[in-house]
């Protein structure tokens, strides 16, 4: 273990292409880092960099600090208070950090289960995704107890390039929400305004150049470029997952009584997305969307563009 990490045992339940990226970044900073995840074969990359597996999620227990990375509420659930779950045996971790997007109820019911056990729950749903997390770029919103907060800052702030707390409870549920809602608006805005460009004779790739190049580009209209003008719908995050983080900050606004008439709209091109079949690929696929609605073939310009994103050693 390097001087970087201090001697708390860190837990890691749910390894997929998410999960296993921030696993990578803690291994590379030293920590000692053990693992379980349903599917057993998904660990063994993360054994072979030295991390420790185990054959229960119950074994995770005996850590200091277990994070989760599941895909649903009721994974979430199940996984922490269910009868093969985290506190199903004698111990608890002094600390849960989930970085899983899940609504706040579920949330809620987790913290009050988990702390009937004395451990605290961090929600801390990350922004970003592996490519992301790989550059070092992730960040995330957190909130829950304050000195739990303080004790995993250090290990949070190893995942990627930086972190906010925003409050106790749930409120960093509702940060993530209002990210990707935003998230899906832009992608969406961005898709009509390239084939307008390309309706006109402009190539996407000198169109989507000169916008990155401008005040209103940012790091995700650049990371997103490339699957806009080579076409390349590799899911980074799928249309029926964005359909997901819609449909449950819409229902937050609902409760809120707070109209979001650009977002609801945003939400029918997402159902249409899956409708269409992109359903299971990245939302980049608003741009064929779009361009079938505009009666427009598409084509890869099999340009070399730029995603934005550079590797960072940690």
């Amino acid at each position: 273990m390097t001087e970087e990490a201090d001697a708390l045992q860190l837990g890691w339940l749910g390894t997929g292409r998410m999960g296993a990226a921030m696993v990578r970044r803690l291994l590379a900073h030293g920590c000692d880092v053990t693992v379980y995840n349903r599917t057993a074969a998904k660990a063994v990359p993360l054994v072979e960099l030295g991390a420790t597996a185990v054959g229960s999620i119950s074994e995770l227990a005996a850590c200091d600090i277990v994070f989760t990375a599941l895909s649903t509420p009721a994974d979430l659930i199940s996984a922490l208070t269910g009868p093969e779950g985290l506190i199903s045996g004698g111990a608890s971790p002094k600390i849960v950090v989930d970085c899983s997007t899940v609504s706040a109820d579920a949330s809620s019911i987790v913290r009050e289960r988990l702390a009937e056990r004395g451990t605290a729950l961090l929600a801390a749903p990350v922004m970003g995704n592996p490519k992301v997390v790989e550059a070092g770029r992730m960040t995330a919103a957190v909130s829950g107890p304050r000195d739990a907060f303080d004790t995993a800052e250090p290990y949070l702030t190893m995942l990627g390039s930086g972190v906010t707390y925003v409050g106790e409870g749930e409120l960093a549920r509702i940060v993530k929400l209002c990210h990707n809602l935003f998230l899906g608006v832009i992608a969406a805005s961005m898709a009509e305004i390239t084939i307008l460009a390309q309706a006109s004779g402009i190539s996407r790739e000198a169109f989507l150049s000169c916008l990155n190049k401008s005040v209103v580009g940012s790091q995700f209209t650049r990371y997103k470029s490339p699957a806009y003008v080579n076409l390349d719908f590799e899911p980074t995050f799928t249309s029926k997952l964005l359909r997901k983080d819609f449909d449950l900050g819409l229902a937050a606004a609902r409760e809120r009584e707070v109209p979001m008439p650009v977002a609801a709209v945003v939400h029918q091109l997402i159902q249409g997305l899956v409708g269409r079949g992109y359903g299971d690929v990245d939302f980049a696929a608003f741009i064929a969307q779009e361009a079938q609605s505009a009666g427009i073939t598409l084509d890869s310009e099999h340009a070399e563009v730029s995603d934005g994103l550079d590797p960072e050693e940690p």
